[in-house]
């Protein structure tokens, strides 16, 4: 693909499209939600995954944007099969609860001041709490407690997930959910975080929390960098600055955002893992390139004018979103996802390119940041 020019594209073009798209698919699909699949296409159904959260978070985007009093109603009904799934507690024995009700309910707050959607998300943040494993100082990403395989087990893309934490602390002024949630990225920082500015995707540590091993589950091998991940680092240590005020979490964010940068290909967007051999087809991973755009777009904001790495990081972004949103707007109108050659799990065979719900959401976030200044919903704003 060649880069498109920085005129070449136009936001509101982008933005409009994915409009369109979100409203027939949610006129086709009113009470579905999209989960991956092997082929070109959305596998729509319950909200049973990690992954609902960002089609919520789409329409509270589109909503926005558009002020369509339908999607409005949409996600308000998406807000409340959350409601009910916290309530049964349906497959939530993990930690991306952030993902979960921080793109619906949180959001909901966010958008409309709305006081339901603020206590179920305040309930959420109770629930992420709950998987703090005190006697090991962490907050274990996946399965029950005391599980052998994952019992003391983090990964990255919990820095995602802990803005739902402080943002409960801001909200009820109880400074525990801010000191877990500075805990997991102090922990994230000195473990998934390697000499070289590059990542682990998931670390090991004994139920007393001493060191393991780093490894991975999506990336190549235990010691290659999931592209993806680095993007989830980019953009949740400069979270974790905005929250905190820590320097170290800024100067992490710059890091991994210049390695990055460092290797983007001239396509503009990256590959599934950066480590992945060049010999044969290496799968592209559109939503690593736009969660990494939505992480420096954020970097930006709190980098100095004269700071040696912003221009990089613009000319980045600009690249990223040129190349992103001429990928989607060359996609057939009656195409399901906003992007193509997203991946999942490459070595798994599952989702290994195609539409991902979660690059949709970034994507049309960095369209929103750029053209509107709307930042997603990931921490309080001023409300219009």
């Amino acid at each position: 693909m060649k880069e498109a020019t920085a005129t070449g594209v136009k936001w509101q073009e982008a933005i409009a499209s994915a409009l369109l798209k979100t409203k027939r698919n949610l006129e086709q699909h009113p009470t579905d939600f999209p989960h991956i699949s092997n082929g070109k296409h959305y596998e729509w159904g319950s909200n049973e995954d990690w992954i609902e959260g960002f089609w919520t978070g789409i329409v509270w985007l589109c909503y926005e944007y558009s002020g369509d009093e339908s999607l409005r109603q949409h996600a308000h009904a998406q807000v409340e099969s959350f409601d009910r799934r916290l309530s049964d507690k349906l497959a939530l024995d993990h930690h991306d609860i952030g993902f979960l009700y921080g793109l619906s309910a949180m959001a909901g707050w966010i958008v409309e001041g709305n006081e339901q959607h603020k206590a179920l998300a305040l309930r959420a943040a109770d629930h992420l709490l709950g998987r703090w494993r005190e006697s090991a100082g962490l907050i274990q990403a996946w399965g029950p407690e005391d599980d052998p395989e994952n019992g003391g087990r983090i990964i990255i893309d919990c820095l995602m997930n802990l803005p739902l934490l402080y943002w409960a602390a801001q909200i009820t002024g109880d400074e525990r959910y801010a000191r877990i949630a500075a805990a997991q990225a102090r922990l994230s920082r000195k473990f998934l975080v390697r000499g070289d500015d590059s990542s682990y995707h998931t670390f090991y540590f004994d139920g007393s929390g001493n060191a393991l091993r780093g490894g991975t589950h999506q990336g190549f091998r235990d010691g290659s960098t999931w592209t993806r991940g680095q993007a989830w680092g980019i953009y949740g240590f400069a979270l974790s600055y905005r929250f905190t005020g820590d320097p170290e979490f800024l100067e992490t964010s710059k890091r991994l955002a210049a390695y990055f940068i460092e290797r983007i290909p001239e396509s503009g967007i990256v590959y599934w893992d950066f480590d992945a051999p060049a010999a044969g087809s290496v799968n592209p991973d559109s939503s690593a390139s736009a969660i990494a755009a939505c992480g420096m777009l954020e970097l930006l904001e709190h980098l100095a004018p004269d700071d040696l790495l912003r221009p990089r990081l613009e000319q980045a972004v600009k690249r990223t979103m040129n190349a992103l949103a001429e990928l989607s707007l060359g996609m057939a109108q009656e195409a399901e996802g906003l992007l193509d050659h997203g991946s999942y799990h490459v070595r798994g065979d599952y989702g290994p390119d195609g539409y991902m719900i979660w690059g949709d959401y970034y994507y049309l976030e960095a369209l929103m940041r750029l053209e509107k200044g709307i930042p997603g919903y990931w921490y309080e704003r001023e409300r219009n």
